[in-house]
């Protein structure tokens, strides 16, 4: 069995921050990487160390605490310029780990997809490119040249800091640019083809672990086909980074396509944020968005300014939302309840679920008008399109033919208003 790493986790009170939170938050993306938490030390300061981010006294200290502790890792909850990661480890002869490499950490064991591989790999070639005369960089190309998806991506693992250098990044940057443009194209090309279809999409956006993937998956198996698979989910931060699509038909005729996004995080590294557009697309194109916060966590607050600040920052400001406030069970709350467009519920709950299925309906087929037909005997291909496409409230035979009341799309409803009663 392998031994797991422990690891003190170390950060800076400064001026304005909430270091409650950032802590705790650094805590779980600790266990999220496998490793162990011994302890934590924190120093207040008006402003971080130019040199060595924390004190010198404080150094000290948290060569004293690493060596009673037995942890050869420290995790610091800021990223660190390259010379501070460098000056920090000539000091205490520890090794440091900033939350950018943290995080690229447990994004490079996390991909699953050629495109997720792709992005992960971008993103640490990325950081790693100022850094290359630190051993923070070394240690992540370690982490994660097993995990870059073969061919050019994982040469690193034979490599040393020198043949990394900055011309290799560089070539190595703009070769899986181009890749990840052509599987952002044939991306496009599938939800183009899914508008042509008029199928709505709604995107799962929110913080990591919230209930997205338990949510979307509850959701599939009451209105997806039969050979839908569910998607990954655990309860651990950045579970998966894959956008799944589904789609769902519900009993009136009504479809949509159904997407679990990656779960963001404060202070995501920009360089994953850029990495990770082209998946995140899938939240740019939705027709509705609902925001899945877990209602259970007390800084739960801070993660929905943490996932809008992020929507903003890829480019998403103008597709509605709603807010599912989701494991209100763990929360002790009532549950399910509605306000408006903001839902409590748990995803586990099959009654908090048609709740959820109808505040999306109520959104989304807004266009959604009831009419009345009176279809020619002779045109039993019209029964047929509103049997399939519509929901048909009422059938009746007369003698002028069959008489029927639907429930369908404005586009539809204007094709056939020749047959209007």
């Amino acid at each position: 069995m392998e031994e797991i790493e422990k690891v003190i986790i170390a950060g800076l009170e400064l001026p304005g921050s909430n270091l409650e939170y950032q802590m705790d938050e650094l805590a779980s993306l600790v266990i999220a990487n496998n490793m162990e938490v011994v302890d934590r030390i924190l120093q207040k300061l008006d402003r971080p160390n130019s040199a060595t981010y924390f004190g010198s006294g404080k150094l000290e200290e948290i060569t004293n605490l690493a060596t009673a502790q037995k942890a050869d890792t420290v995790v610091v909850s800021e990223e660190l310029s390259p010379s501070q990661l460098s000056n920090l480890e000539k000091e205490t002869g520890l090794h440091f780990l900033d939350r950018t490499g943290l995080i690229l950490e447990i994004f490079a064991n996390r991909a699953h997809s050629r495109e997720a591989k792709l992005q992960v790999e971008l993103a640490k070639l990325e950081y790693q490119l100022p850094r290359l005369r630190t051993s923070s960089s070394q240690r992540l190309d370690q982490q994660t040249a097993g995990n870059a998806g073969g061919g050019y991506t994982n040469r690193g693992a034979g490599e040393t800091k020198l043949e990394l250098n900055r011309r290799t990044i560089r070539n190595k940057i703009a070769h899986i640019n181009k890749e990840l443009k052509e599987i952002s194209t044939s991306s496009e090309v599938q939800r183009k083809q899914r508008d042509k279809k008029d199928i709505p999409s709604v995107a799962l956006v929110g913080y990591t672990n919230t209930g997205k993937s338990t949510t979307m998956n509850g959701l599939v198996r009451m209105f997806g086909r039969s050979d839908e698979k569910q998607v990954f989910e655990k309860n651990m931060l950045f579970a998966t980074l894959d956008t799944s699509v589904r789609k769902l038909s519900f009993p009136d005729r009504k479809e949509i396509v159904l997407s679990d996004t990656v779960g963001f995080v404060s202070h995501l590294p920009h360089h994953l944020i850029q990495a990770f557009r082209s998946t995140l697309a899938e939240a740019a194109q939705a027709d509705l968005l609902v925001q899945v916060v877990d209602l259970s966590d007390p800084h739960y607050r801070e993660m929905m300014t943490t996932t809008e600040e992020t929507l903003r920052e890829i480019g998403v400001t103008d597709v509605p939302m709603v807010y599912a406030f989701n494991k209100a069970d763990l929360a002790g709350v009532t549950y399910p309840t509605l306000d408006g467009t903001q839902l409590t519920y748990s995803a586990r709950q099959v009654q908090s679920l048609e709740m959820l299925t109808s505040l999306i309906k109520k959104q989304l087929f807004k266009n959604y008008v009831e009419a009345t037909f009176l279809i020619p005997f002779s045109e039993g291909q019209v029964v047929d399109f509103l049997n399939g496409n519509a929901n048909v409230k009422n059938t009746e035979y007369t003698e002028n033919g069959t008489k029927i009341t639907a429930e369908l799309k404005q586009q539809d409803y204007q094709r056939l208003e020749n047959y209007l009663l």
